[in-house]
């Protein structure tokens, strides 16, 4: 089965290469969608694909890379669009 999920990830996130490391991991599970560093500190991510995968991605955000610290993380679980076919980094 297909998932979308929009993730909102708040703590230490922003200056620790949360962005990269996500599309990396992303990439490795065969994610698609998109990351971004909000203007208040937080990161805003979207991933589509199979839920299992997509389900990796999130868990993954709970932790981050090595330097984060992660206090929160909001998942908001939709259906999926099909309208990502790669992961990128939006500035």
């Amino acid at each position: 089965m297909r998932l979308r999920a929009h993730v909102v990830v708040s703590g230490l996130v922003q200056g620790v290469c949360f962005r990269y490391a996500t599309e990396k991991e992303a990439g490795r599970r065969g994610v698609a969608g998109w990351v971004r560093n909000l203007p208040e500190g937080r990161v805003e991510a979207v991933f589509e694909g199979e839920e299992e995968r997509v389900e990796g991605m999130i868990s993954f955000c709970r932790t981050g890379p090595p330097g984060a610290r992660v206090d929160g993380v909001l998942v908001r679980r939709e259906a999926p669009s099909g309208a990502y076919q790669g992961f990128s980094i939006r500035y």
